[in-house]
């Protein structure tokens, strides 16, 4: 199975049933067809959004918010001219949920739950949508965020160019991209970044509680441990570990995504809501708990990170365990194992990063890290 991060977002009939004309641009259906919801929208007073410097700032590109495959391909048979004059022709159509909408939705009820406890705090997730896009298709973009009762109040539509630079100055926790090339680039300056995935079925996910899983070689952690497996092997790999059993991984490309998650964790638990924490955390690594999952434990741990459950596979498949985690972003630096969360339904992302990107793991391998 191989994935393209445009192609596999296919239309989902996951639709809000108060949004029956929401479109991928092939209804005709027209933004008046729902005039009373979006007044009511419109009505609601929303929050003023938090300083990027005091927020937890999530960009996620406007491919993998919603799903635009029609108007995608109109770009690349027909052109930029044709491409912006569709979009102005179909500004009134909103765009369907893509696979980041649901991250979306749980980040906003997080922060509603934070609100509450903290009325003036501004550590809060604040969401950027950045888009390649031209200006010109801002009007739809608006229109269907406004249409989906979304949070959104920060854009940065760059007219073809590279993001990165605007990433920095949002002071960017997480860019979720549909384009490998601009994730690797955000990586490549320091900016934790993943290609977003989702399969044509998709589990239902929680609408209360925020939760992200992770990978832990080339994700949370580096990729040294994986360097020893790819050169020398299994054996070569256990024998290393136990002997750097005390001594802690560096650090990888989501260290300080988990971070600033636990950090707003925190403030849930100091309000006595440890166990009902709206936010919750998954380490999910093929690790083995024996013979090298105990260096993972303390690393996270000399950190002053914590991870809520933890589950070390010993090399059995991710797809069937992320099934009932039911994750609103999974985090895998191996494509293998992001096929394989797609397709039990799991949203996945893929961060390009380390020496796996140079030697894909084989279906056959059975690994233990």
């Amino acid at each position: 199975m191989s994935l393209d991060p445009v192609q596999v977002m296919k239309r989902q009939d996951s639709l809000p049933k108060t949004c029956p004309s929401a479109s991928n641009g092939d209804s005709k259906a027209s933004w008046d067809d729902s005039k009373d919801i979006h007044e009511n929208v419109g009505s609601t007073k929303k929050p003023k959004p938090p300083k990027p410097e005091n927020a937890v700032t999530i960009a996620v590109s406007s491919r993998v918010l919603f799903h635009t495959e029609k108007e995608q391909k109109v770009f690349e048979q027909q052109g930029i001219e044709e491409y912006l004059r569709y979009q102005v022709e179909h500004e009134n159509e909103p765009f369907a949920p893509g696979p980041a909408f649901p991250l979306v939705k749980a980040l906003e009820a997080v922060n509603n739950h934070l609100r509450e406890l903290y009325p003036e705090s501004e550590e809060l997730f604040d969401i950027v949508l950045v888009t390649y896009n031209h200006a010109n298709v801002g009007i739809r973009l608006i229109n269907t965020i406004n249409y989906h009762n979304l949070f959104i109040e920060r854009f940065c539509m760059t007219g073809g160019s590279s993001p990165t630079g605007y990433l920095k100055a949002w002071h960017t926790n997480l860019y979720l991209s549909a384009d490998t090339a601009k994730v690797q680039e955000a990586l490549s300056e320091g900016i934790a970044a993943a290609t977003m995935f989702m399969s044509e079925k998709q589990i239902e996910v929680s609408k209360t509680q925020l939760k992200v899983a992770f990978d832990g070689d080339a994700v949370l952690f580096s990729d040294e441990s994986e360097r020893i497996f790819k050169a020398h092997g299994l054996d070569k790999f256990f024998e290393h570990e136990r002997e750097n059993e005390n001594t802690l991984l560096d650090h990888g490309p989501l260290k300080g995504f988990l971070e600033v998650l636990g950090k707003l964790q925190k403030k849930f638990y100091a309000k006595g809501h440890r166990l009902d924490c709206p936010i919750r955390t998954y380490l999910v690594t093929a690790r083995s708990a024996a013979s090298s999952g105990i260096r993972a434990l303390k690393t996270l741990r000399a950190w002053g990170l914590e991870i809520d459950e933890a589950l070390f596979l010993a090399g059995a498949p991710k797809g069937p365990m992320l099934e009932k985690i039911r994750p609103h972003i999974y985090f895998d630096d191996q494509m293998f194992h992001v096929e394989g969360a797609v397709e039990m339904g799991a949203i996945a992302a893929h961060v390009p990063y380390g020496i796996a990107q140079k030697y894909p793991h084989k279906k056959s391998t059975n690994t233990g890290k």
